[in-house]
């Protein structure tokens, strides 16, 4: 806790205009991958902690048409990127990926982005293979915006990423037994 706080005491005094060391931009102009991902200058990046929806998912919006919920992700984590001008760190590299957490900046704060794309609706916390979330704080955040309805969360056929990726390695693994 004392690190968090630590942490957090170090980078909001900064100002909005660079990132600090050890901290990059995001900016408008990576390819984004999913709501989640992106890449920039050849390397991919992605939101430590959090899923977003499946691109080619589908859920039902309130006039019946059926949408693709790992656009709506896109189209979401796009604009925070292009309204906050986050800036990002990495905190862990695997298997070609570098996970990083970003802060965006709203008026004089800079906010947690993974954060602020579950609470608002638009992204789940992910899932470890065990069923527990990679960050808890994102797992309640999650609970709150689905109780309250929020972005995705107001669509009744909205599922969690971690369930239809459950079922599709679950379905591998008994094709795989037969």
């Amino acid at each position: 806790m004392r690190f968090a706080a630590a942490f957090m005491a170090v980078v909001l005094p900064f100002a909005a205009h660079a990132a600090p060391q050890g901290y990059f931009d995001l900016a408008p102009g990576v390819t984004l991958e999913t709501g989640d991902t992106w890449v920039s200058n050849g390397e991919r990046f992605r939101l430590y902690g959090i899923q977003s929806c499946l691109r080619g998912t589908a859920y039902t919006d309130g006039q019946g048409n059926r949408q693709d919920c790992g656009a709506a992700s896109l189209a979401v984590l796009a604009a925070y990127i292009k309204d906050t001008k986050p800036i990002c760190a990495p905190v862990a590299k695997m298997g070609g990926m570098s996970y990083v957490v970003c802060y965006a900046t709203v008026g004089n704060q800079r906010l947690d982005l993974a954060q602020i794309m579950v609470t608002k609706g638009y992204a789940f916390a992910a899932l470890k293979t065990d069923g527990l979330p990679y960050h808890p704080p994102y797992a309640i955040a999650e609970q709150l915006a689905q109780q309250k309805k929020a972005g995705l969360w107001q669509f009744f056929d909205v599922q969690h990423p971690a369930i239809l990726l459950s079922r599709e390695a679950n379905q591998r693994a008994r094709t795989a037994a037969q």
